[in-house]
């Protein structure tokens, strides 16, 4: 059954909500097991098919990566033990007697199975090619030994490994060129990991049953069981809470922290993250979908006219107001002091309408255009309200705005199908390097590299391309971190995407459930522990 569908709209209150709740949920879990109620269902169970945080928060609890990043997303051993670079060779020592959650041991040979599949797996929306960059060779030594090399030196190789989880090679196999195909992992078939759960069920917009595994080499999770609930309506997703039938929500409405927060059954914990939520705009070519009144032209190709729309904006007053001061004015597309951050550009541009009009008819449109923003309703917090914020600022310059809100489902499909001129969405990085999400959203886009995987604006910049690849080479920390922050100037003098804000992420549980949150705003359920009474 799907949450929302007998439910109250969004804009009623939480509080109206409770009752509807428990039409939502039949019976009540047991003691030991976990609901948690998703914002976003996944697109997928294959944990290579689509770098979105959905999917990967559970397939990193069903897979386990050879490193793994803590809450600060500080890299720490995980499958691998330990590691070293020598020039352009990287050796990982796995740990050993490891299994996954059917039994059998993991080995080097499934190391070197997931990385080949990457590149395989068809239609991928958000690739994680991104992530094996200048890998020109993996090799097995033996068993418990995995060496990869680069074409040349490559600093961020360990920590590029954050985002692969490892599958299992026996269980994974497969008459398709990727082995098991994303249908048949979805299914269940094949999804066999090292991680603390275990796959059970799906049952789309319904319910997603994970299980203790009781191979699992490192420390018991809390739970026997974890059932995740996709509840798209926030109200919804806390109105469940309230009722009793779910344990932990993600992203309950802003406008209801403070009551939330003094409800003497709930706990409410809050976590700056590193996600990004922007406006892409699409610079590819003089004709774009969305945009009339500019004699078939695309405006957007005028970097007067991209500047114009970023000073339209009041960001403060947007974090303020529409935010409910859940996020941070944004500049730039990774928080300063984060690694390749401008110390340049930690406060924004204060807004400056009257400039905004003056160069939109220095480019020649003195009466603005007609827009269509896209945007995703229910993936990011507030986003849809944000896109509609959004909209009557550039409306006031003369830009006037509409928005496109769809499901999330639908909103990336038309994303990557590039049926939007302009649309709001939002970045986050498991490795807290400015050089995955400039690589991701801004590199001009080239599959063979790897890199460019989610440059949907196909936004082309050689002097920031250049940086970004000379960054990719430096072993020294600190010059790496200055690349890259010129780097993120150099894009963002040329408006090559607007940045809006930092989302703070949110989680509202019950009193006994204690989970702290990540700055990469995952909800790993084996970080959910019983609260000490």
């Amino acid at each position: 059954m799907r949450a929302n569908l007998s439910c109250p709209s969004v804009r009623q209150s939480l509080w109206t909500l409770t009752v509807c709740s428990a039409a939502i949920f039949a019976g009540q879990a047991s003691a030991r097991d976990l609901v948690v109620a998703l914002k976003t269902e996944p697109t997928s169970m294959d944990p290579q098919y689509h770098a979105l945080t959905p999917n990967i928060q559970l397939s990193q609890t069903l897979f386990d990566p050879l490193v793994c990043g803590d809450a600060e997303l500080k890299v720490e051993p995980c499958l691998a033990e330990s590691w070293k670079a020598e020039g352009n060779v990287w050796t990982f020592k796995l740990r050993p007697n490891v299994k996954f959650s059917d039994g059998s041991p993991m080995t080097s040979a499934d190391v070197l199975f997931t990385m080949d599949r990457v590149a395989k797996v068809p239609n991928s929306p958000s690739s994680f090619k991104v992530y094996l960059q200048k890998v020109e060779k993996i090799e097995a030594p033996d068993a418990l030994t995995v060496r990869i090399t680069t074409s040349e030196p490559y600093p961020l190789l360990a920590i590029n490994m954050v985002g692969l989880p490892i599958m299992s090679a026996k269980a994974a196999a497969g008459t398709a060129p990727e082995g098991k195909t994303t249908t048949e992992l979805n299914a269940g078939n094949g999804l066999v990991g090292t991680g603390p759960y275990r796959f059970v069920s799906w049952k789309r917009g319904s319910e997603i049953i994970f299980e203790r595994n009781p191979n699992y080499w490192g420390k018991a999770p809390a739970w026997d069981k974890v059932i995740y609930r996709p509840i798209s309506n926030p109200a919804a997703r806390v109105a469940a809470l309230l009722a009793g039938d779910v344990d932990l929500v993600e992203d309950p409405p802003t406008d209801d922290l403070e009551r939330l927060k003094k409800d003497p059954k709930l706990t409410v914990e809050t976590k700056a993250s590193n996600r990004i939520i922007y406006v892409a705009l699409d610079q590819n070519g003089e004709t774009t979908p969305g945009i009339t009144d500019t004699n078939g032209k695309n405006p957007l190709l005028d970097k007067r006219v991209r500047e114009a729309l970023s000073l339209a904006i009041d960001r403060s007053a947007l974090v303020s107001r529409t935010m409910g001061g859940v996020a941070t004015p944004a500049a730039q597309l990774l928080p300063y002091p984060m690694f390749g951050a401008s110390k340049n550009l930690v406060t924004p541009a204060k807004p400056n309408p009257e400039k905004a009009k003056a160069l939109l008819k220095e480019a020649g449109y003195p009466n603005g255009f007609t827009l269509v923003l896209g945007t995703p309703n229910g993936r990011y917090i507030n986003d849809s309200k944000v896109a509609q914020t959004l909209a009557a600022m550039w409306t006031r310059i003369g830009v006037k705005t509409t928005i496109d809100a769809n499901a999330p489902a639908v909103f990336f499909k038309n994303r990557d199908s590039y049926a939007y001129s302009a649309y709001l969405a939002g970045w986050g990085t498991s490795t807290g390097e400015m050089s995955n999400t400039l690589n991701a959203l801004l590199v001009t886009p080239n599959k063979d590299k790897g890199v460019g995987t989610t440059n949907r604006s196909r936004y082309s910049n050689p002097a920031m391309d250049k940086l970004v690849a000379e960054s990719a080479t430096q072993m020294d920390d600190a010059a790496r971190a200055a690349t890259l922050a010129k780097a993120s100037e150099v894009a963002m003098a040329d408006f090559a995407m607007l940045p809006i804000h930092f989302e703070h992420s949110v989680w509202a549980m019950k009193k006994d459930v204690s989970f702290k949150g990540r700055a990469d705003q995952q909800t790993m359920v084996q970080y959910a522990v019983p609260a000490k009474k």
